[in-house]
């Protein structure tokens, strides 16, 4: 088919268009194609498609079955070109050869059908790694949370971004930006965790490795979608100006700033009554011209429809569209509802205003120009077809596996980051594993490779559906990893039980075989799943924090047989183990490691890997009352006047070793501390400590540093996280820990709501978790209450210095072995 294009003519005649010219900016080639478009062309450029999605209710998106279109005309859409193509290889297990072929056509058919040839922008889910059948499945965010390392996080990111990038991919949505505010919400899995600080760097350096392999990423969800009432998904929040501004907002500033992220995706939650897709003040008044955000605004699926169906602030999905489109969203997503012909008709019928319209399309096709779509050399060929060459050309079954998405250095890179993600809370001596002749492993997640997987991998998003499909990955439960580890050890298992029914049937087999062996390893937890189909995931929310079904009762069960134990937790989130702590003699907590998370945990229990994982979010004690964070004023702590502890078992930042490690040296801009020390409210002080590893072994350290504002204008979290520092040091080694501490950081909101940083006394932490410091060091701020602009220093940096060997004994008390 010849594209009804004027400017093939021109082009043929060996002169570019205006909009086709690389060497012209975006700004100008997207003014003048868009001075070509008619209304219904813009508009196409301003919504997604989703072809193939499942309308039998069994989906993977929030009211799909409600939502699904059949009755879309696809040459008619096409014809007017389309915004975007919704996750052609994240909806169905399709080969990835097959796919990237299939892919190809779409993008020619796309090309050829609109007047313009404009090809469509893909996204896919990216949260676990590239959502595809076969692709490597990394661990969760709440597992790179635990691991406090950036830089390796990052590099996962380059490596996701660059596989979807050779595959066709455009667009990755993640990550997700969310601080925990509670526990009992099914999406904790899917967050970094409870620290906005923490989740800010961590999630910025997923964006960098993201978009450094060309890939947009897409921030999510904008804004406070994690402060629903009770912890249900999709709840009414309430929360204040300055709950919003210092938790739920900083890690999406600091990752539009710090990592380059050139999308933002809306939350289906309200504030206040107001829902964010119809909130001018966050999507456009603090979004673009506070932040200055020249990317684009997404809508989450089916979010804009919701405007009608579930807030019930517009009448009909004309009035939606013209509600989100002035809020300032620029795309629907996943498909075509109300960004249509009801926004068309809104503009005919003067509803809203054709500039809005211009507005959102030029961020869409600047966007396209940034990536290449417009070029006069762009091809609907993929990399990844290219690479096939003569196979491109041939039938489906020749082609089917000459692409491999997981590749031994992706696999690799997983394992290393499950490994550091692992966390020991306890340990009376039985770990590292040695002279154990005799094993028994049990428990219903032991010999469960979904075990290792949040809701946002493929397996259990998609494959789940299609049984009849095999796996695209290789997954070693924890059984199989226990075995590769120890082969010269009788390993014995029973399931026991199940993670979520009551049946105690099995509980005898494994009693049994505990009794009967020299240590048991008992592994529990969540089975992630969409919309209650799991224990943990989107829509599957719980209303206590008790572990699922009658999992504590089997461990209760187990230890009951006299047999030292072990407790491996496979979970999204933290349970509440106030119960269980004194039964077994040890703890090792994973969040859904991801494929080679098995391996990993059986690393970690031989001693072959030294755990260093450290909680990204706190572990309770009790499971009702009050799940709350650590991030709290002094009246949300343990008190005399009420008779709820809230105190919770492991705090924040916790985690042991199998090594120790001593402290000392404590220096303030180089000098050793004596007494405090002032510095102005605009100025950076350098605070630095020694970390020597007084043990028998390399292991890997996190010194956490936090702020004690102990008077200010508001209540302030009696600490909060600012910096951190992963020291990795062999034994009789130390290192130095420098951290570049600007006053900006201290900053929170004040009471006429601009942040601040206010003169006074305060402290700075070096501390082992949010609760045990292990130096307090006073600092004065001097000078008047300096209000911080946009531009304001954002991370406290930590420098590492090389390694030299310890000289003489360190004081300062290491952590448990």
């Amino acid at each position: 088919m010849l594209r009804r294009d004027t400017d093939q003519t021109s082009a043929a005649n060996g002169s570019l268009p205006i909009w086709r010219d690389p060497t012209r900016s975006p700004r100008e080639r997207v003014a003048d194609l868009l001075a070509k478009m008619t209304l219904e062309e813009k508009i196409a450029q301003l919504y997604g498609v989703w072809v193939g999605a499942d309308a039998s209710g069994d989906g993977v998106a929030p009211h799909q079955h409600d939502m699904s279109n059949p009755d879309l005309d696809w040459h008619a859409l096409i014809s007017r070109g389309i915004g975007q193509l919704t996750r052609p290889f994240g909806t169905a297990p399709v080969d990835p050869a097959l796919g990237a072929r299939a892919l190809a056509r779409t993008q020619a058919e796309i090309v050829a059908a609109n007047r313009h040839g404009v090809p469509a922008l893909v996204h896919e889910e990216c949260l676990t790694g590239f959502m595809t059948w076969g692709a490597t499945t990394y661990p969760t965010p709440l597992a790179w949370g635990a691991s406090f390392d950036p830089a390796l996080v990052e590099e996962m990111g380059r490596q996701i971004g660059t596989a979807m990038r050779r595959m066709g991919v455009h667009q990755g949505l993640a990550p997700v930006l969310d601080v925990v505010r509670d526990y009992r919400w099914g999406r904790v899995e899917e967050t970094i965790g409870e620290d906005p600080y923490l989740v800010g760097t961590i999630g910025s350096a997923y964006v960098k490795g993201l978009e450094s392999a060309g890939i947009v990423a897409t921030l999510k969800h904008f804004v406070a979608y994690s402060g629903s009432r009770a912890g249900r998904n999709f709840a009414p929040v309430a929360t204040g100006p300055r709950e919003l501004a210092d938790v739920f907002l900083l890690p999406f500033e600091m990752a539009l700033r710090l990592g380059g992220a050139r999308s933002v995706m809306h939350s289906y939650n309200e504030i206040d009554g107001v829902p964010v897709a119809a909130n001018a003040d966050l999507l456009t008044n603090l979004l673009r011209d506070q932040w200055d955000f020249h990317g684009t605004v997404v809508s989450d699926y089916f979010g804009i429809a919701f405007l009608r169906r579930l807030h019930q602030v517009a009448e009909d999905d004309t009035g939606a569209a013209v509600l989100a489109l002035t809020a300032g969203i620029d795309v629907e997503l996943p498909t075509v509802h109300c960004y249509g012909e009801p926004l068309t008709q809104a503009v005919r019928a003067g509803l809203v205003s054709e500039e809005l319209i211009d507005r959102a399309v030029c961020r869409v096709l600047e966007q396209k120009c940034e990536l290449g779509l417009l070029d006069p050399d762009w091809t609907p060929e993929p990399a990844a077809v290219r690479e096939l060459g003569h196979h491109a050309e041939t039938d489906a079954d020749d082609a089917r596996g000459t692409i491999n998405l997981d590749p031994p250095e992706s696999r690799a890179l997983a394992r290393r980051l499950a490994e550091e993600s692992v966390v020991l809370l306890a340990n009376t001596g039985v770990l590292p594993i040695s002279n154990v002749r005799r094993m028994a492993v049990v428990g219903p997640l032991a010999d469960d490779p979904a075990a290792m997987l949040g809701c946002y991998t493929f397996e259990s998003h998609v494959r789940s559906a299609h049984p009849q499909v095999p796996p695209g990955i290789d997954i070693p439960s924890v059984l199989e990893a226990l075995r590769a580890e120890f082969p010269e050890t009788k390993i014995e298992h029973a399931r026991g039980c199940d993670v979520r029914n009551d049946d105690r049937s099995g509980f005898p087999e494994a009693v049994a075989l505990a009794e009967s062996a020299d240590l048991c390893v008992i592994v529990v937890g969540d089975r992630s799943g969409l919309f209650g189909r799991g224990t943990s995931g989107e829509g599957s929310d719980v209303p206590d924090l008790r572990l699922p079904g009658v999992q504590e009762e089997f461990i209760h069960r187990i230890c009951d047989a006299g047999t030292p134990a072990v407790l491996v937790l496979l979970t999204g989130r933290p349970y509440a183990l106030g119960g269980l702590a004194d039964r077994v003699q040890a703890i090792v907590q994973a969040f859904f490691p991801g494929e080679e998370g098995g391996s990993a945990i059986a690393g970690i229990l031989s001693g072959r890997v030294s755990p260093s994982g450290r909680l990204p979010v706190s572990i309770p004690r009790h499971p009702g009352g009050q799940p709350g964070t650590y991030l709290t004023p002094r009246l949300g702590q343990r008190s005399d006047v009420s008779s709820v502890d809230p105190t919770p078992l492991w705090p924040f930042g916790y985690g042991l070793s199998y090594t120790s490690f001593a402290w000392d040296d404590v220096r303030l801009d180089g000098v050793p501390i004596n007494e405090p020390v002032e510095t102005p409210v605009d100025s950076v002080v350098e605070l630095s400590l020694r970390v020597t590893n007084t043990g028998h072994r390399l292991g890997t350290d996190v010194v956490q540093l936090y702020l004690h504002d102990p008077i200010a204008q508001v209540t302030r979290p009696t600490v909060q996280l600012i910096g951190y520092a992963r020291v990795t040091v062999a034994a009789g080694e130390s290192r130095r820990v420098t951290f570049r501490i600007p006053t900006d950081v201290f900053g929170f909101t004040g009471r006429d709501g601009h942040r601040i940083v206010e003169p006074g006394e305060i402290e700075l932490r070096l501390s082992e978790s949010s609760n045990c410091p292990r130096f307090s060091v006073p600092v004065r701020l001097v000078g008047e209450v300096r209000r911080l602009g946009p531009d304001r220093a954002l991370v406290t940096t930590a420098q590492v210095s090389e390694p030299v060997a310890a000289a003489g004994q360190h004081q300062g008390e290491g952590l448990a072995e």
